[in-house]
């Protein structure tokens, strides 16, 4: 549920050392001003925060071994245990998934149940057509009725950066998908966990307002 909520919230973004957390950051003060987004690697400031947004980019092998380095696997299933909103972004989307296909194999997190995959060398459209890969660039996503999508119309279009995709095992799971020569599941949602394959910090209209719904979001569906 969407629901007006308290000034001076504090929004923790986690630095793994593996995000674009510069943009994340501007775009969360842009549509909250009134509220204290802070970049850190320090656990007892993410579990004081109101909401947790766990971005990430580049290749999940690095990614991971500074998440489980650092403890953030733990750290990332107590947050969501307490039931605060939890954003994923990006890998940080696939980092909580089972395994990645991604540099031979990685163990993922484990938090959602699903795989990621790889759109191959010679990815191709319906058509027969070939794709690039990474995927990069604007396309449409089509979503449920989650909160998160509020005042955001249907198959509104998302910038994506990626060569993996995900494919949940749980259809229950999925909030949002997106074609690409197949499609593929752009968005996940569970109790108080959201994730997105998407940058919403780069999707212009779009992507602010779903930050702004993440802000005002109570974390129940």
């Amino acid at each position: 549920m969407i629901q007006a909520v308290k000034n001076h919230q504090t929004v923790a973004v986690i630095d793994y050392g593996m995000g674009n957390l510069h943009s994340v950051k501007s775009a969360l003060e842009h549509v909250a001003p009134e509220q204290k987004v802070v970049v850190t690697s320090d656990p007892a400031v993410v579990a004081a925060a109101d909401r947790v947004i766990f971005p990430g980019v580049g290749a999940i092998r690095d990614c991971m071994a500074e998440i489980n380095r650092l403890g953030f696997d733990q750290l990332l299933r107590e947050q969501i245990a307490t039931g605060k909103p939890v954003l994923g972004i990006c890998v940080g989307m696939q980092a909580l998934m089972n395994h990645s296909e991604e540099n031979n194999g990685v163990d993922c997190i484990n938090i959602l149940p699903g795989q990621v995959k790889f759109f191959g060398e010679h990815h191709k459209d319906a058509q027969g057509n070939a794709l690039k890969v990474p995927h990069m660039g604007w396309n449409q996503v089509h979503h449920n009725d989650h909160p998160l999508w509020a005042n955001i119309p249907q198959d509104a279009r998302f910038y994506f950066v990626h060569s993996f995709y995900i494919q949940a095992d749980e259809s229950n799971l999925v909030s949002a998908s997106c074609d690409y020569g197949l499609s593929f599941h752009a968005a996940l949602s569970h109790n108080n966990l959201f994730a997105v394959q998407f940058h919403p910090e780069k999707s212009h209209t779009a992507g602010l307002q779903l930050l702004k719904n993440f802000l005002q979001w109570d974390g129940k569906a």
